[in-house]
């Protein structure tokens, strides 16, 4: 019997859950929430090119544009409208995903990982010797506005917050809606056989180009709240490792829903918090220990629990 997709009423729910926490929530938790909203979003991204069976290390080039698009908008070009800025990182990895998913969508396996981190340590040297941009450094974003509002010092915060659940919200129903279309299926498909998609007349570089633009742009996204909530960018948001933190959270959270990139997101970066403040010489150690547990025993990640629960209960 087929069940009713009851993806879009939960998502609902926890945008409604997310909202009222954050009226009650610490400054602490909250800034916390915000970061792994933003960063969940990015893997969101990345999740549409795992089900195409690529991998990207090269995520943390277009989080970066979207970091120092808000910080360049509001302290060069006078725009502090957090929607406008929102609106013109979306252009910019746009136009950058669509320049580079031109080259990438020819490659494969490593080669396209490879790739994928090789264009963002490009970004990286380019603003570590960028001086007007405070070279490793970086600099601070000015305060925003919200429609010619603008909030106190106090209160940024939980705008910021509420406009990540509402943005995470929009993201997660439509890639939901994405994989269930043509396309995400097609995505599917040439992950396990890609010979024969083209035989069925869809060309595969077609698709994976789409996919890595739609994955740029989300990451940018991504990158301008983290911008925002921090109020401060540096050239570290492009390095390899910043990528790597995303293909961990991916791998944690699982690749089976869009929901389980939030919930990575939101654990990776507790389980950092608390390690760094248990342990401030050693908390690489417990994550790296951590991703152990995971891929020996849940290798389709912490989603693979929810959906083996469901099994059972049908």
């Amino acid at each position: 019997m087929h069940r009713a997709d009851k993806t879009p009423r939960n998502l609902c729910l926890a945008l409604v859950v997310l909202l009222a926490a954050g009226i009650i929530m610490p400054n602490w938790l909250t800034f916390l929430a915000t970061v792994s909203i933003a960063k969940g979003m990015v893997v969101v991204g990345l999740i549409v090119l795992m089900r195409t069976g690529l991998v990207s290390f090269g995520q943390g080039l277009y989080y970066c544009l979207g970091g120092y698009t808000v910080g360049i908008a509001g302290n060069y070009l006078g725009i502090t409208d957090v929607v406008g800025i929102l609106f013109l990182s979306v252009v910019v990895a746009g136009i950058v995903g669509a320049i580079l998913g031109l080259l990438l969508c020819r490659y494969r396996e490593i080669f396209f990982a490879m790739l994928t981190m090789a264009f963002s340590m490009i970004l990286y040297g380019v603003l570590v010797k960028s001086d007007n941009l405070g070279s490793t450094d970086g600099f601070n974003v000015a305060h925003v506005s919200l429609f010619g509002w603008v909030p106190s010092s106090d209160g940024v915060s939980i705008v910021i917050y509420s406009l990540a659940c509402m943005i995470a919200f929009l993201t997660a129903f439509f890639i939901h809606r994405y994989f269930q279309s043509g396309m995400g299926f097609a995505g599917d498909s040439i992950r396990e056989n890609e010979i024969r998609v083209e035989y069925l007349g869809i060309s595969p570089r077609r698709v994976i180009f789409y996919k890595y633009v739609l994955a740029a742009v989300v990451a940018a996204v991504g990158g301008s709240i983290t911008a925002l909530v921090a109020g401060h960018v540096d050239p570290e948001m492009a390095y390899w490792t910043t990528s790597g933190e995303f293909v961990f959270v991916a791998l944690l959270g699982g690749t089976g829903h869009v929901a389980a990139a939030f919930i990575g997101a939101f654990l990776f970066e507790l389980i950092r918090t608390v390690a760094f403040d248990l342990s401030p010489y050693t908390w690489q150690m417990i994550l790296g220990i951590t991703l152990l547990m995971v891929i020996l025993f849940l290798p389709k990640g912490l989603w693979s629990l929810i959906t083996a629960q469901r099994t059972g209960r049908g």
